[in-house]
């Protein structure tokens, strides 16, 4: 039971109209425990849950708070932005859900907004590409003011010249137009500040998730250019083709048919599945997560997260990096070693998984070259019955598990 499902059940019921004892009698309880119900001094699961519920039109599942999680951490991240603890998020979320959702999405309409004109500014002041585009705009447009003017100044003008001014004029105007263009494309690549299309990474998870986290045409070894073609920034494109094209090749090396017998022997184990094909193991994840409900996290070695596909309930960091007891991380350090762990994400309620995390390297120029390394980590949900071994988090920053040991900065909610 969730701390507020008494207070979601009486907000439901005051919604309706309903009395307290014409609930009651419905669900087959008495007046007096189902006031002690709501105002969350007595536990309530199973069948009686079940009927209350369905006297109040209700989802079971939306009573115990496990689908809001995520949400109630986005509530959390949207209050520290504007210098609150978020303390009271369950609370706003168990009364007013519709509300918490809003001021969700305004605050990461905003934060997409700051993000679109961090983006502008640094283009504005970095990027050769943006100086060159305005520098042949200006120069366009100082030829055709120089050449009007002496078109407008100049009565007597020979006629080969003036057919030369009014090609020149003709040219320049042209040259003006192409490069207006140009900028106003070149710039409004930066300025996409939809929701989840902010970043070139941002714009590829979302182009991923609409389509299910799952490239159907490259079971067929093909890439859905038409797709890639309309993602907004060429940067985002070309990540994009890279995932395509790592799509085709998992799909080749590891055949739908054959990986889906895998996956009936062995389960989610990507060590044996990439055992089984011959192949690396982080391919193995890729396509566990390609053909299951698995989350998917991977990273660099440097631990910035490359890749980012969510499960319920494990709340994935947009910016900045994840809990440092996350087994992905500790897996950089121990390459070609897998490591497991049950874990207890925090959270109303907390949620348990099975982390399975693995790290490949990879020398680029032979003796002597630079070593690269990357990891992935696959999120499934945890085995009854078994204990969680790992107590983590999202990020510090939203975590109110105290006494961390991994804790690298105060948490916003317990200040």
């Amino acid at each position: 039971m969730n701390p507020l499902t008494g207070t979601r059940l009486r907000e439901r019921r005051i919604t309706l109209g309903l009395r307290q004892g014409q609930v009651a009698a419905d669900a087959g309880i008495s007046a007096s425990y189902l006031n002690l119900i709501e105002y969350n001094r007595r536990a309530v699961a199973g069948d009686v849950l079940a009927r209350l519920a369905g006297v109040l039109d209700l989802d079971p599942a939306a009573l115990t708070g496990a689908a809001e999680a995520a949400l109630a951490d986005d509530l959390r991240s949207a209050a520290a932005a504007v210098g609150q603890d978020g303390a009271d998020a369950p609370a706003l979320l168990a009364r007013f859900p519709d509300w918490a959702a809003v001021l969700v999405a305004q605050s990461a309409r905003v934060t997409g907004l700051e993000r679109a004109v961090a983006a502008l500014n640094d283009r504005l002041n970095h990027d050769p590409h943006l100086s060159q585009a305005l520098h042949e705009v200006l120069s366009a447009a100082t030829s055709v003011r120089a050449t009007a003017e002496i078109l407008a100044e100049t009565e007597d003008i020979d006629p080969d010249w003036r057919a030369r001014f009014h090609h020149n004029l003709d040219v320049d105007s042209a040259r003006l137009s192409l490069g207006a263009e140009a900028l106003v494309a070149y710039l409004d690549t930066a300025g996409q500040a939809e929701l989840g299309a902010v970043t070139p990474q941002d714009e590829v998870e979302g182009w991923l998730a609409s389509r299910g986290w799952r490239l159907e045409e490259a079971e067929a070894g093909g890439v859905d250019a038409g797709g890639i073609a309309a993602l907004a920034s060429g940067a985002a494109r070309a990540l994009a083709a890279e995932v395509a094209a790592m799509a085709v090749a998992d799909a080749r090396a590891m055949p739908l048919g054959a990986m889906q017998v895998a996956l009936d022997d062995l389960g989610t184990d990507p060590v044996a599945i990439a055992a089984r094909f011959g192949g690396d193991v982080i391919a193995a994840c890729r396509r566990i997560a390609g053909l299951t409900a698995a989350g998917l996290v991977i990273c660099d070695g440097a631990g910035a997260m490359t890749y980012r596909r969510p499960l319920p309930g494990f709340s994935l960091p947009r910016a900045g990096a994840g809990c440092a007891l996350w087994p992905l991380y500790a897996a950089l350090g121990r390459a070609m070693w897998p490591m497991e762990a049950v874990a207890e994400m925090v959270g109303q309620p907390p949620q348990r998984f099975l982390l399975r995390a693995y790290c490949q390297t990879r020398v680029v120029g032979g003796f002597g070259g630079v070593e690269l390394r990357q990891a992935a980590m696959l999120i499934l949900p945890a085995p009854a019955g078994v204990a969680a071994t790992l107590a983590i988090g999202p990020t510090c920053r939203i975590c109110v598990r105290e006494g961390c040991v991994g804790r690298r900065e105060p948490s916003i909610l317990t200040g």
